[in-house]
């Protein structure tokens, strides 16, 4: 993995464990000479991510969406930043330049962006792995959840394994670097007329 695109709080939440996990993550990034790819904004859990990048000299590229990119939103000392027209294109243009995803503690923003990536998966549109960073369990309801997806016949279980869960900056990105996408079954679209 060269890239990996994180989604992530523009806010730093009310713990600070969140905080430490993110610089801890920019720092293992910087010295395993990942990329990071990642939303542009200075604020929140995306500017303390870059900002530990940035500090050990690693690559950052921020993906913004004009509307956001005003100077109190978008870092102005990454490595390059692109500018999309919308947050729909912004998407695309991170998963063209990624070669996984992982999810640092958020809001809507960053499920919307990690469920996009699994259904990209699921679909076999991609064959990336996708990653949560579960700090101080916080996404052990998430993950209740998709459990209970599986159980009422909504995901199959082979799908939810696609998602690659740990606490540990390590073990998370060791197992994404070992990722074997599951095998897909082809389907054959008939036109109805």
């Amino acid at each position: 993995m060269k890239k990996v695109a994180v989604f992530c709080g523009s806010s730093l939440g009310f713990n600070e464990i969140y905080k430490n996990e993110a610089i801890k993550l920019g720092f293992h990034f910087a010295k395993n000479n990942i990329g990071l790819v990642y939303g542009g904004g200075k604020i929140g859990m995306m500017g303390v991510l870059a900002d530990a990048i940035i500090e050990k000299k690693g690559e950052v590229i921020g993906v913004i969406p004009g509307l956001l990119r005003h100077e109190e939103v978008a870092h102005t000392e990454i490595t390059e930043m692109i500018v999309t027209k919308t947050m729909s294109k912004r998407k695309i243009k991170i998963s063209k330049l990624v070669d996984g995803y992982i999810a640092l503690p958020g809001g809507f923003g960053t499920l919307d962006e990690i469920f996009e990536a699994l259904t990209l998966g699921q679909l076999g549109i991609e064959q990336k792995p996708v990653g949560i960073l579960n700090t101080n369990g916080f996404f052990n309801h998430l993950i209740k959840q998709l459990e209970v997806m599986v159980t009422e016949g909504y995901l199959k279980q082979s799908n939810k394994e696609m998602l690659i869960i740990s606490d540990s900056i390590e073990e998370l990105v060791s197992k994404m670097f070992n990722y074997q996408a599951p095998k897909m079954t082809k389907v054959i679209n008939k036109v109805v007329k």
